[in-house]
């Protein structure tokens, strides 16, 4: 893994030096942190480079960062001939979380983008149906975000000190 890390990141040096802003190894996984307003430059690439050739997106989602200043879009390339994976991550603070749409690159990056955008309120600048896919429409908050907490406060039927609270 240590090679296939060595050599993106070569690869991207070359093309987007000022647009890394991490490249690292994570339990045997290559992770690379790229500025947002590069991201979509840098799939294109990756998709179109023919010795890189990650043409198969496996997945798309969204995080908060601990400090709940920033949301961030997680991306998972794969490169099936030769079965190399890579992750991408980039990161927009949490007011204005936006970054430019995948689904001119992978269409199936459609729903996934949707479901991001449902749970964490980033939005997909030239998403063709960005709206809401799993939450009702009339929902204004974005439940996986971390002002919102993950159970009911007004709960009188739960005894805390059986969880450890």
């Amino acid at each position: 893994m240590n090679e296939l890390l060595n050599t993106v990141n070569t690869r991207l040096n070359e093309q987007f030096a000022d647009s890394i802003v991490s490249a690292e190894l994570l339990y045997d996984y290559p992770v690379f942190t790229i500025k947002h307003d590069k991201i979509h430059e840098v799939l294109t690439f990756l998709k179109n480079d023919e010795a890189l050739n990650f043409h198969f997106l496996t997945d798309l989602t969204g995080m908060q960062t601990p400090d709940e200043k920033h949301l961030g879009v997680i991306y998972h390339l794969h490169n099936m001939p030769k079965n190399n994976r890579i992750r991408l991550k980039t990161f927009m603070p949490i007011e204005k979380p936006e970054v430019h749409t995948a689904t001119d690159l992978w269409p199936a990056a459609n729903w996934m983008e949707r479901e991001t955008y449902d749970f964490f309120g980033i939005k997909f600048k030239g998403h063709p149906n960005l709206k809401r896919i799993l939450n009702m429409d009339e929902m204004d908050i974005f439940p996986l975000r971390k002002e919102y907490p993950l159970e009911d406060q007004e709960r009188t039927d739960k005894d805390n000190s059986m969880f450890g609270r």
